[in-house]
């Protein structure tokens, strides 16, 4: 669904991208995980056509980011870094302006549904105002898949949310790829990547220093034993131990 080759960008002389590839296979969770300044958000605004990349390629469900923006626009939806809802209106109000900005019939009950997909019914009626930062981010989520998009990007979703917050979000990550949308998160949060991806690629200093699945991951470090307990090394574990060698 999503195919990245030799992608660079550098502003002046910082080198952001240095040559990044991976793939995203259809209804599958990736996650692109390092630390700030290490070129995620970059990544995803090329893909999301709001950057253009200094050299190689990028193809978002069979369209080319650089030839064929319009498709590649239609195909996919982003959610940024901060909720971007109307906290005057109701959670409600938020979905049916959406619906109807893209021309879609019967907006109301394009609404409901969501309301109650992302568990916000009995919140539906009230002023996003009132609602905890799980609650918006997991509406923010909502107005996102408006249209059905094949591909959602979703740079950093959980980012300033408590604990319990975090949970609410991924659970509704979970919930988008078990009904087959592709979704690409950035996070700085090894826990995360861990709870949701099929796969994960550690971006450092704009390169892809590994990536695979957790399992394959972790398999880059032998399992230890101390007092015959068996401890298995953790992804951050792994992180370091991949950039140490490759720096």
């Amino acid at each position: 669904m999503i195919r990245v080759q030799g992608l660079e960008k550098s502003y002046g002389e910082l080198a952001v991208l240095r040559g990044v590839d991976f793939e995203v296979e259809r209804g599958s969770i990736f996650a692109l995980l390092g630390s700030n300044g290490s070129g995620k958000t970059t990544t995803v605004r090329i893909l999301a056509t709001l950057l253009k990349a200094d050299a190689g390629t990028a193809v978002v469900n069979g369209f080319d980011v650089a030839t064929q923006p319009a498709g590649v626009r239609e195909s996919f939806s982003l959610t940024g870094q901060f909720a971007a809802v109307d906290e005057i209106l109701s959670g409600r109000e938020n979905l049916v302006l959406v619906a109807k900005l893209r021309h879609l019939d019967d907006p109301g009950g394009v609404a409901d549904e969501l309301l109650r997909r992302f568990s916000l019914t009995d919140a539906g009626a009230r002023r996003v105002s009132t609602y905890s930062g799980g609650m918006r981010r997991r509406l923010d989520i909502a107005m996102s898949l408006i249209g059905d998009p094949p591909v959602i990007f979703l740079d950093e979703p959980t980012s300033g949310l408590d604990p319990e917050a975090r949970i609410e979000v991924w659970e509704t990550v979970k919930g988008l790829a078990g009904r087959g949308t592709t979704v690409l998160l950035t996070t700085q949060y090894l826990e995360e990547a861990e709870q949701l991806a099929d796969r994960i690629a550690i971006l450092h200093q704009g390169r892809i220093v590994v990536n695979g699945t957790l399992a394959e991951l972790k398999k880059l470090l032998p399992p230890a034993t101390i007092e015959y307990v068996e401890k298995q090394p953790s992804l951050e574990e792994v992180f370091l131990a991949v950039v140490g060698d490759r720096k």
